[in-house]
């Protein structure tokens, strides 16, 4: 029998098309504000640096703000645990809901704390709490989208539809850099620093209530109401996970990693590192990152489409080797031409790669486990792997540039996750398409 064939005997009920589409957008809106909130913060990272960290040392300060930045991802582990435990035992849907609704609460006070000058320490540490709130809701959003999307999702076509997800993702990522693209050109520099890093911010928490009302109004995804039916859900998805399901857990960590120091390296910390290091004026630095997204989003669901065709393995090989060969020879070239054109065509680069990662990215994860213990498990691995190569990738490019006088050195780290990440695909079952349990 067939993968393909085994996959229609998986019994997901038939739905009709209006409960799938609405199950569909209302994950994808409330995904894109998701991420929207939470990356804004690193494009934006120069001026907050100046309003939180005034020491007078440029690279000092942007290292402490990427440090804020990167602790966010600690908490990341710990939502996908706890929102991911609720999630697995009371349903998707509900846990989706309270991630927009934490997400949106710490953006728009982030967008709203008073600046060093005028409260001292308490400035940074109001920082420093809504950074870890963006990140708990974080830690548990991605994960529930991805299996919320696959457990909707009609048979052999897990990739197609668990790629709006990252979908989403990449419009989160347009408005983003868009954002700080025109606020860059339209406000000048003292503007910039002074208020106009606090719009994008305020945008995100106006954003909310739409993804609140969307999720708020869909059904169960029937994967998991077929679960509840059984009386499977399991008393302790933490547990279970890291004892019976520990091997899919390290597989999903282990595959993440290229994807995400490729897209935290390229698409966040890029913009900064040319005005910094090549002179390009900010406002061609974000417009460099918003056509790469555009690229980036137009494609991802069509490797996802192709990965229902192939097999999910060979398009992410193939992303993490070519990020391996060509990651050194691209900051060659961005450190010696010095020129948006350079930076339009490496980030672009870097996007098709990463959209040939994105797009088999959530059907994969999701196939590692079974529905009573997904949220939770997949959760888990793809949040500790954010964490630790995707989270901190800035502030890792940034303290090698610094330490070794090198512009190139950022990829030495974007090849060592690529090695990470070649190997545990190489070493791990591809399931497309074989039942969710």
């Amino acid at each position: 029998m067939s993968q393909a064939t085994m996959g229609v005997s998986g019994a997901i009920p038939q739905l009709d098309v209006a409960t799938r589409r609405r199950a569909i957008v209302s994950s994808a809106v409330g995904n894109f504000v998701e991420l929207y909130d939470f990356l804004i913060y690193g494009l934006f990272a120069a001026q907050i640096a100046a309003n939180f960290f005034p020491a007078g040392n440029e690279t000092a300060d942007l290292l402490k703000a990427f440090a804020i930045y990167g602790v966010g991802f600690f908490m990341r582990p710990i939502g996908a645990v706890v929102i991911g435990a609720y999630g697995d035992k009371h349903g998707r849907k509900n846990a989706l809901v309270l991630t927009v609704g934490l997400m949106a609460a710490a953006t728009a006070l982030t967008g709203l704390i008073p600046s060093h000058s005028q409260i001292g320490i308490a400035a940074p540490l109001l920082l420093l709490l809504c950074r870890l709130a963006q990140g708990f809701s974080t830690g548990g959003e991605w994960g529930g989208a991805a299996a919320f999307l696959v457990e909707f999702s009609p048979p052999g076509k897990r990739g197609l539809i668990g790629s709006v997800q990252q979908f989403s993702v990449g419009l989160a990522l347009i408005a983003a850099t868009l954002t700080a693209a025109v606020l860059n050109g339209w406000l000048t520099k003292e503007q910039m620093v002074s208020w106009g890093w606090r719009i994008p911010f305020l945008i995100g928490f106006v954003l909310a209530p739409v993804g609140l009302y969307l999720r708020s109004r869909v059904a169960e995804t029937p994967a998991f109401s077929r679960t509840v039916e059984k009386k499977q859900v399991a008393r302790n998805p933490f547990v279970e996970s890291l004892t019976t399901h520990r091997l899919p857990v390290l597989a999903a960590f282990g595959l993440s990693a290229i994807g995400t120091v490729g897209n935290y390296i390229f698409n966040i910390y890029l913009p900064t590192y040319a005005s910094k290091t090549m002179g390009i004026a900010a406002s061609t630095a974000f417009t460099s990152a918003t056509i790469a997204a555009v690229v980036l989003t137009i494609l991802t669901p069509v490797m996802g489409a192709l990965s229902d065709k192939l097999g999910r393995k060979p398009l992410l090989i193939a992303s993490a080797i070519f990020y391996g060969v060509l990651s050194y020879p691209a900051f060659m070239w961005l450190s010696g031409a010095h020129s948006g054109t350079s930076l339009m065509v490496v980030q672009s680069l870097s996007a098709i790669l990463l959209a040939m990662y994105a797009g088999p990215l959530c059907a994969i994860l999701a196939e590692l486990f079974p529905t009573k213990v997904r949220f939770t498990a997949l959760s888990i691995g793809y949040g500790m792997s954010v964490t630790l190569f995707g989270g901190f990738a800035p502030f890792i490019s940034e303290y090698l540039i610094g330490a070794t006088k090198n512009p190139v050195s950022p990829a030495f780290f974007l090849i060592f996750a690529a090695i990470v990440s070649t190997i545990t695909l190489f070493v791990m079952k591809d399931r497309t398409n074989a039942p969710l349990d």
